[in-house]
Formats: C-alpha cells, structure tokens, sequence
C-alpha cells in the first residue's frame, strides 16, 4: 500500500485529512473500508510470521485491519503520539488502558469529578478485581499527592471536567506524579487536539471516546489509547486477547468525520462562549460554567492550557430540578439527549441522566446540583439556541 507521508511539522487541519491515509492497489483517493473478519496468506510460513509478530501485516480483524489503522495512525499524529490502539468505546479504551496497566492490589487517584460511568467502571467493576480507587478534588493538586500510597499506580483525570468544565493543571499533577512513578492518564473528549494535547503536557496516556467530537455526527460509537508505544502495546495485548475492538466501518465513519474536526471544534467553541456570554446576563441563571469566561474559577488555567474554552456550557438555573426540567422539557430546537459533541446542540439535566447512577453524596461532592444543565453547543445559529433555552427561562419563577 501506499501510504501518505506525515511531517510533524504539518498542522493539524492537514494532519486531520491526510494522517494515516493508505491506497490500495486500486489507487483509491478517499480511504478504503476493509469489511472482512480475517485476512490471507500466502503460505504457512507467512502465517506463522504474522501469528508470532515476526511479519508486520493483518491477522484477525479482532485486533488488526487496515481501515482502524488508518484511524489509529491519524489521531496518534494528532494527539502528537507515538502510537495509538482503538477500541469499541471510550468506556472500553478506559478499561483497557487500567486492565492493561494495573494489577490485583494496585491504586488508582482519580479526579471525584469524572463523568458517571468512569465513576461507576472503577467503584463497581476494578474494585472486583481488587484495583482501588480514592477520588480527589479535581483542582488541588495538594490532595492529589496526599492520597497517593505505596501502591498507587495512576492518575486518571478528564479537564475539563463533564459537566462542570473544571480545569485540572495538568503540568502540575504530571510533576507529581512522576516524582512518584506514576502513570498518568487523561481524557481529552472534551477539547479534542485541536484545543488541548495532554502529551505536550506531560501526560503518559490520552484516552478519547471518538464517539464524541472526532465523529461529530452522533452517528457511531469509538474509542482510543494513544501514548507512546511501551504503553499502548500493553494496551493491544489487552485487545488482542479480549477484543473490544473498534470495527471497521465505525473506522471508516470516524476518519471521515476527523477531515472537519477543526472547523467543527473551532466553530462550536466560538457559538459557545456567545451562549455562555448571554447565559450569564439571564436573571433565572444562579451560575454559568464556561472556561472561556473570566468569571470561571480556572480561567487563566485554561487559557494557558487550552485553545479555547471550547463547546460544552453548563448552567445552574434557580428552582432546582423541577425548573431545570421545565427549560428542557420546553426546548424545540435543542435535542433532549446525553451525547455531546456532535454538530447538532443537545442539552441533557446531568443529576437525572450521565450522573444518575453515582450516590447523592459523589453528586455533590462533584458539584452536580439539581438545578443544573449541560448543553453542549453545535452548529446551529446561537440566537436561535437562545430563543429555545429562552422559551423555558422565561417561565421559572413566573
């Protein structure tokens, strides 16, 4: 196959469309979908090179095709990784990566304001394997060092944080950590490389729910590990032998939707600090969390980190649940769902969906009230959200 040559010196608009590309021997000029389970070879000594990993080349879609990778090699050239392993979803590359990495009796310091079912994937699930788990503020760095053991053995955060867009510094955990030999893991969902790359940072892993912004379309599910190769081959070896692997077709689907990511992302975070902006002078809104607005805790914090503020705002309204109810329930235009990231706005009530199932006590220790909404911002005209958000507004208190 041929395949296009990646410069680290291209930016990443270029690297968005071109990175990982291959032709076949029909010269295809967009990317190719493999759909088949296994590959052939061309005689048993060559199957026997493939199976031991003597000879680069496919095996088994279960852990190799070369549609995924063309997707593995274009966000590993985004994220400016090494390497990078797909998986199903982005709840599988976060199990992967802690089964790949951790062991009976190991530790994990996670950040109490993680998204609900990483929440419930360390309580519920490595808690059965004997993986512990202490949750830490997710903006003082102070109490990340005071819960680290002996057998602590990584730092898994998401910044910003979902839904209250919470800032962690991510140079400061990183220098901890490491005085510690700790690993340290971060999910970019939210900002994508195009505003934010962990790596540059000093972090170790990025993990992604490509679900999210890369496809941009809500319209399939991914995941990825990306990080240097020492790291993510523990992580295919996980794959390799478990298998929840990223198909082909959603491969496909998420490489075409990576060629207008930076639009995309550039565009939604832009409509979302006018949203923000007008959300803040609303009389029936207590509190907007946006870090493109000076007024957030961890503004400077993001702007040293992040390109933006990026596409996610989240509001407290007054009246608690039943108002927030009342401005979804009276939307039109905004689609009443938990995804994000996606060119259509959606707007979901955090405490009754993506965090339901955590305990009252972790909802309010991660400062999820029942008064607040996530909106995460698309394409749409932003005065015309207004309009929508503004229909239910209007009636709280009145």
């Amino acid at each position: 196959m041929a395949k296009f040559a990646v410069d680290p010196a291209y930016r990443a608009e270029t690297l968005a469309v071109r990175a990982g590309q291959e032709r076949s021997q029909f010269g295809e000029h967009g990317e190719a979908l493999y759909l088949t389970s296994s590959f052939v070879f061309e005689s048993a000594a060559q199957a026997a090179r493939r199976f031991s990993g003597e000879e680069v080349g496919n095996v088994y879609a279960r852990f190799s095709n070369p549609t995924v990778t063309m997707f593995e090699e274009r966000l590993a050239a985004l994220e400016g990784a090494e390497d990078c392993v797909a998986t199903a979803s982005g709840m599988s590359a976060i199990m992967a990566l802690c089964l790949a990495h951790l062991k009976q009796g190991d530790h994990i310091v996670a950040s109490n304001s993680l998204f609900g079912a990483t929440v419930q994937l360390f309580n519920n699930i490595l808690s059965r394997t004997g993986i512990t788990t202490t949750f830490v503020s997710h903006t003082d760095p102070t109490q990340w060092e005071a819960a680290i053991r002996p057998e602590t053995k990584l730092f898994f955060l998401e910044t910003p944080s979902n839904p209250l867009t919470e800032i962690a510094d991510l140079r400061a955990l990183t220098a901890i950590a490491h005085a510690h030999d700790i690993l340290v893991a971060v999910d970019n969902c939210f900002c994508t490389p195009i505003l934010q790359r962990p790596l540059d940072m000093g972090a170790d892993l990025v993990v992604h729910s490509a679900t999210k912004y890369l496809d941009g379309q809500g319209r399939v599910l991914g995941g990825a590990v990306c990080g240097p190769k020492k790291l993510t081959e523990e992580v295919f070896k996980y794959l390799r032998t478990a298998g929840p692997t990223l198909s082909a077709f959603n491969a496909w689907v998420l490489l075409k939707g990576m060629e207008t990511l930076k639009l995309r992302v550039e565009a939604q975070s832009a409509q979302a600090l006018q949203l923000a902006q007008w959300l803040e002078a609303q009389p029936q809104v207590e509190r907007v969390f946006y870090p493109g607005l000076p007024s957030h805790p961890q503004h400077a914090l993001a702007q040293s980190q992040q390109r933006s503020g990026g596409a996610i705002v989240s509001f407290v309204v007054k009246g608690e649940r039943a108002a927030a109810w009342q401005v979804v329930d009276h939307c039109r235009l905004l689609s009443i769902t938990a995804n994000l990231g996606d060119t259509k706005t959606t707007i979901t009530h955090p405490a009754s969906t993506t965090h339901g199932r955590i305990s009252p006590e972790a909802r309010a220790a991660a400062g999820i009230s029942e008064g607040l909404l996530r909106v995460a911002v698309g394409l749409e005209a932003v005065e015309d959200l207004q309009a929508d958000l503004a229909r239910g507004l209007g009636l709280i208190g009145g």
